[in-house]
């Protein structure tokens, strides 16, 4: 099933929040503008807006505070994204160059700040101080995970356990706060709202483990970034993880973390060991046991669309190939 289908119910909202993005990058001196337009508009699968608006389905749908939420979510992603650019390097995202590669890693930082401050500013229209609350948590959630992240680059003696908390963090953070405010949003009672939060963390691990799996086998052109990245930056992903757990002595990516040896050979190697090894069908499968939670936590929702869409959501993401 297509995203188009899945986001059938919510068509007309997803197009309001197009709408929104494309006025916020018209606002400002010429400079802001085209910094607005080059990074809101890159477009992507909206998956944190719609999941927004499904998830505000289900009791009293109110399009005066939920797109703005939705709309706020996409542009606290995208800061967050330009953040990553910038810090990583990346010259490329989504096939286009970054905006730190275009107008440099200083403005790129910048313009991520104005980003998280705008989407601050497009939360408080939902007039939630709860909601509020929520979308702060989760930027401090962002940044928590990315400073995870940065303090344990190339460091091969991480635990599973680190590695989810570190995802839960940076990904499922954020589907996590699109669905629990889509929820309270629209009125729905507590244990539907805790359903609605379950399902977003469930949806964002798994959602964030096929990443990492797409970094080794991903097409570079539909990914818009070399294979391996990740690896090559230091961050420990579950394939690579699973690798050391299976060949814990002589290993290229315990050598490529220690700066042992050659560098691309390592990497090479370890590419070849992490594809040819069988983890990443364990990594899939890991995954997929994500999936399913989070299509059992919608269990005894009301039967509407919504729930259909977000069941096949769930499956969309980890059937992926970018």
């Amino acid at each position: 099933m297509s995203l188009d289908t899945i986001y059938e119910s919510v068509r007309e909202g997803l197009s309001q929040v197009e709408a929104r993005l494309k006025t916020l990058s018209e606002v400002g001196p010429p400079w802001l503008a085209e910094l607005l337009a080059h990074s809101l508009g890159a477009g992507g699968k909206r998956v944190r807006p719609a999941l927004v608006l499904l998830s505000g389905s289900f009791y009293h749908y109110d399009p005066a505070r939920l797109l703005p939420m939705a709309t706020a979510i996409e542009v606290l992603h995208t800061a967050t994204l330009v953040h990553d650019d910038a810090i990583d390097h990346s010259p490329l995202r989504r096939s286009r160059p970054t905006v730190n590669k275009v107008w440099g890693e200083d403005k790129a930082i910048l313009l991520g700040d104005y980003l998280l401050a705008q989407a601050e500013e497009l939360a408080s229209e939902a007039q939630d101080l709860r909601v509020v609350r929520l979308f702060a948590r989760a930027i401090m959630s962002v940044a928590q995970g990315e400073l995870g992240q940065a303090f344990s680059a190339f460091n091969p003696e991480q635990t599973r356990e680190q590695y989810l908390a570190r995802i839960a963090a940076k990904t499922a953070s954020l589907t996590t706060l699109a669905t629990e405010s889509g929820a309270i949003l629209s009125r729905a009672p507590q244990a539907a709202t805790n359903a609605l939060k379950d399902y977003g963390y469930n949806l964002g691990i798994a959602f964030q483990i096929i990443d990492d799996i797409l970094d080794f086998i991903g097409d570079e052109a539909e990914m818009g970034k070399p294979t391996g990245s990740d690896l090559s930056e230091g961050t420990l992903t579950l394939p690579a993880m699973l690798v050391l757990e299976r060949y814990p002595d002589d290993n290229p990516v315990r050598r490529l973390f220690r700066g042992e040896g050659d560098r691309r050979e390592n990497l090479r190697l370890a590419l070849e060991l992490v594809t040819g090894s069988g983890v990443l069908e364990e990594c899939y499968q890991a995954a997929r046991d994500y999936s399913a939670r989070a299509v059992a936590n919608l269990e005894f929702l009301p039967d509407i669309p919504a729930k259909s869409s977000l069941t096949e959501l769930a499956r969309y993401l980890v059937a992926r190939r970018k």
